[in-house]
């Protein structure tokens, strides 16, 4: 990937990161910390590989994108403001009452492919879109995003192994991995092992990269969608709170508030990125 290319991705994820620091606003509890740690791979989902339409939002060709780890949902609304699907000023209103942008995804949301939120249920949604896009004979691509933690939800598994037995090589799962969930470290409250293991065992290509490289990011679901006969899994190294100097490697910042002066401390702290 050339240079300028890396710095318009790189872009688009500072803008997305200042969008999740829009949305949680000051006093008002969010999911900072796994929203940071997705914003390079949702940034270049959205702005390079994915093939969408703020203006075709009903394209049957376009492709889907399921945030299984609905908290995180933050990056989404960034990124689908960002690209036009409503006014930036909405990102204001997230978790108001009434407003379009709630705590987890809900398909009312233009963009918003289905509504998620309650964990390990996201990869289910794929999969069925998946084999519905080969059942009629379309060429999009799904991808599922799920973080390590959720991978202690057993319905995930069983997805991972239809999606292994019906070789849904139209589906891409990526695996934030942030090493933190809302009580401590992953490894601490539930170690599942070898990530890329276990979905190979189930019969997926898998891939592991740098959750903050774009061209990391890019060149990797690029190599995806040329994999045939399997579907593929990228596990995707990242920092909880990326981007958040105070925010980053602590659960603390899982589900909380910003002050007046953290909001500030954020800003700038991403701005310098």
């Amino acid at each position: 990937m050339d240079k300028d290319r890396q710095d318009f991705l790189r872009e688009k994820a500072r803008k997305v990161r200042l969008g999740i620091i829009d949305a949680l606003g000051i006093g008002n509890r969010g999911h900072l910390g796994g929203s940071m740690s997705c914003a390079d791979i949702v940034a270049v989902l959205y702005f390079y590989k994915m093939r969408h339409s703020p203006e075709k939002r009903g394209d049957p060709d376009r492709d889907r994108f399921i945030m299984s780890k609905g908290h995180s949902v933050l990056a989404q609304y960034a990124a689908l403001a960002e690209a036009g699907y409503f006014g930036k000023e909405l990102l204001a209103a997230t978790k108001s009452l009434g407003s379009l942008l709630q705590g987890h995804p809900e398909r009312h949301t233009p963009g918003i492919e289905a509504n998620t939120g309650s964990l390990g249920q996201g990869l289910s949604v794929g999969v069925g879109m998946a084999l519905a896009g080969r059942m009629d004979k379309r060429d999009y691509r799904v991808y599922v995003l799920v973080g390590d933690g959720e991978l202690a939800e057993g319905q995930i598994w069983e997805a991972a192994m239809a999606a292994g037995h019906y070789a849904l090589s139209n589906l891409t799962v990526i695996v934030d991995m942030n090493g933190v969930q809302a009580m401590g470290r992953t490894r601490d409250r539930y170690a599942i092992g070898s990530i890329p293991g276990r979905f190979a065992a189930f019969g997926w290509k898998t891939f592991e990269i740098d959750g903050h490289d774009v061209a990391d990011i890019a060149e990797t679901l690029d190599k995806a969608a040329d994999v045939r006969g399997c579907p593929t899994a990228i596990v995707a190294r990242t920092v909880k709170g990326k981007g958040v100097y105070f925010a980053e490697n602590t659960h603390t910042y899982h589900n909380n508030l910003l002050t007046a002066e953290d909001r500030e401390k954020a800003i700038a702290s991403v701005t310098a990125m």
